[in-house]
């Protein structure tokens, strides 16, 4: 295990979680946005979008080596990246009644964005807080090398 193993790992997550949070904030953002994007000349509202995380690897070589250079099955991580950003399509637009918005429909509805503020706000705070940890781990990782270092005075 190279020394700043722990420490790349933990970069991996801060960099994930970093970006998860500009995602919710997009979110947050465009929760009033009913022209996101124009799919066959008409308007659609902005979808809210959700950040997939994966292992960083998960190729059969790195499995492989992990396997043959650990002792007792112990597999030793290697980070996490953002494997892609999801728009979520399963939720549906909400509907309000406003006939003199200018994009009212027909009948004086409006197509709002699928985003939920109170949902945003619980999956911000808990990226915030994967934010912290990995903080905490990041500063204790690098006292114990410094710690390290000192022994050899």
């Amino acid at each position: 295990m190279a020394i700043f193993t722990s420490m790349n790992t933990t970069a991996s997550a801060l960099t994930a979680q970093r970006l998860r949070m500009d995602v919710i904030s997009s979110n947050m953002a465009n929760a009033d946005t009913t022209r996101g994007e124009m799919v066959g000349g008409e308007w659609q509202p902005y979808k809210r979008k959700s950040v997939v995380m994966a292992p960083k690897e998960n190729q059969f070589s790195s499995f492989l080596n992990k396997a043959m250079h650990t002792r007792d099955n112990q597999t030793v991580g290697s980070g996490v990246k953002v494997s892609r950003i999801e728009e979520d399509d399963e939720t549906p637009f909400k509907m309000v009644y406003d006939p003199e918005h200018p994009d009212a429909n027909g009948e004086g509805y409006v197509q709002l964005p699928n985003v939920d503020p109170l949902r945003e706000m619980v999956d911000l705070i808990s990226a915030t807080r994967s934010y912290e940890a990995n903080v905490t781990v990041f500063n204790a990782n690098k006292a114990m090398l410094m710690k390290s270092l000192e022994i050899g005075k």
